[in-house]
């Protein structure tokens, strides 16, 4: 039942973002000079870089994700031995990918904003900060998810069915923050 709920929770967030593509589009087709403009700007190495660090933080969670199915809180053997991690493992790896992910995101923004690209400033910026901003929302929104999941596990005297459903749950929305990305960055940053 919270695999399904969370199914009709995340469609809600499609049609929010949706939305924020459609305002996207529509702005950009009248400005189409601002936005050849502003995008000259942009570092796409650094967002492909980072970009790549949040899609593979999409295989980490779910390697997380077949640990708990398989009832392996932690690992078995050493911390080097990457075969024998568990969910707390490979959650707090994820953890860690997507707070670098977050961390880049401020350094774009810092970067963008001493260039004279602000949400004031052009119809560019703000539908640069707003698309980008809601993600890093919902981003660090999953990040807190994955702290509540790793608490759970250290908490409880034993893992339970319910505390796999939780990290099933929390993996869901993680995957769809990282497609929802995916499509950020190819809007964002590659279609001219």
């Amino acid at each position: 039942m919270v695999s399904v709920g969370t199914i009709i929770w995340l469609s809600s967030e499609l049609m929010f973002f949706a939305a924020l593509f459609a305002s996207y589009f529509t702005i950009r087709s009248v400005s189409p000079d601002l936005w050849s403009q502003n995008t000259e700007i942009l570092n796409i190495p650094f967002a492909a870089v980072n970009t790549t660090i949040l899609v593979l933080s999409s295989l980490t969670c779910q390697l997380g994700v077949f640990a708990a199915e398989r009832g392996q809180v932690g690992r078995t053997g050493s911390v080097l031995h990457v075969k024998g991690w568990g969910l707390r493992e490979w959650f707090i790896l994820t953890y860690l990918m997507g707070a670098v992910f977050v961390a880049g995101q401020a350094v774009e923004y810092a970067t963008l904003v001493q260039e004279g690209v602000t949400i004031q400033d052009s119809a560019y910026g703000t539908m640069f900060y707003l698309t980008t901003g809601f993600h890093g929302i919902h981003v660090t929104g999953g990040l807190i998810a994955f702290l509540f999941v790793l608490g759970r596990t250290y908490i409880a005297r034993r893992f339970t069915h319910e505390q796999a459903v939780s990290a099933i749950v929390v993996s869901y929305y993680w995957h769809f923050v990282d497609v929802v990305w995916i499509g950020l960055f190819a809007t964002i940053y590659l279609v001219k």
